[in-house]
């Protein structure tokens, strides 16, 4: 079953999705679980709440048409991004491909949910929002080979991930603040399982993903033509730092497409999910250096 928050009486609820029968929350599945969805992703409390689940009366399911999304969760030990990873992509920003990986780590400040505004900051005149699909760690990972990289993925899920482009052309080491701004990291509204993603693909390079904007198909393409698979990115990475249940490894994205106050932006991942946000202007107060 597939993993997800969503708001329910006002209070954020980590829930299993059964795709025929709603969302049911994890709390009424797993005596005394308290934690969130990130707790879940422990194989043990997902295993006891799937079983649950499969003989869980049908009133204590939630319709997924009344259903409404938050990012599944807030905290994660880390966010991994990932740029130039498409050949394509490299050559719209006229960029060389990288021999390795060009990674960057975003705060957990910068999270929102389906559906939650992206904030165009003051301080940018250029921003882009890049549809990704993100790689979600099941459990420790250290030191780990590029073919046994998929037995610590947990699953994957739709990401927004969002650059001040300007200031990043000013000067390639401002990355990480044009990467930092607040409502700049949009996942879910679904966590999929590995399995499940296996199973309905023969396997991660046939994943398509596509940059949507104001309802048209940006730019898309397939996992295949990444330069770094999914597989060698847990697998180098886990080389640099141990990896965490939870981390996500946002894997770089087919196209960018500079937003504006009251555009729609979204990752559409067929198989997978479509996740949607609207672009505001920043309030007073939001998106400061």
């Amino acid at each position: 079953m597939r993993l997800a928050t969503i708001i329910h009486n006002s209070t954020r609820r980590p829930c299993l999705i059964d795709p025929d029968r709603g969302a049911i929350p994890v709390d009424l599945l797993v005596p005394g679980f308290a934690g969130d969805l990130m707790a879940v992703l422990n194989q043990d409390v997902y295993a006891q709440a799937c079983e649950a689940a499969r003989s869980g009366p049908a009133s204590a399911f939630i319709d997924l048409d009344s259903v409404t999304y938050a990012a599944p969760y807030l905290a994660p030990p880390k966010l991994w991004g990932i740029g130039l990873n498409y050949v394509d992509h490299a050559g719209d920003l006229s960029e060389n491909v990288p021999d390795e990986p060009a990674s960057f780590v975003k705060g957990s400040h910068t999270i929102i949910g389906p559906g939650d505004p992206i904030p165009l900051p003051a301080q940018s005149e250029r921003v882009t929002a890049e549809a990704e699909v993100g790689v979600v760690i099941g459990r420790y990972c250290r030191n780990v080979s590029e073919a046994e990289a998929l037995d610590y993925v947990w699953g994957v899920v739709p990401i927004l991930d969002q650059t001040a482009e300007d200031i990043l052309q000013r000067n390639p080491r401002f990355l990480t603040r044009s990467k930092n701004f607040p409502g700049f990291f949009s996942f879910g509204p679904q966590l999929v399982p590995l399995d499940e993603v296996l199973t309905t693909f023969n396997s991660l390079a046939d994943i398509e993903v596509e940059t949507v904007h104001n309802g048209r198909v940006h730019r898309s393409n397939h996992v295949a033509n990444m330069t770094f698979s999914p597989e060698m990115l847990v697998s180098f990475h886990s080389q640099v730092m141990p990896l965490f249940p939870g981390d996500i490894i946002s894997t770089g994205t087919p196209g960018a497409v500079v937003i504006n106050h009251g555009d729609e932006v979204e990752c559409r991942i067929a198989g997978i999910g479509t996740l949607g946000n609207p672009v505001r202007r920043a309030g007073a107060g939001e998106g400061a250096e």
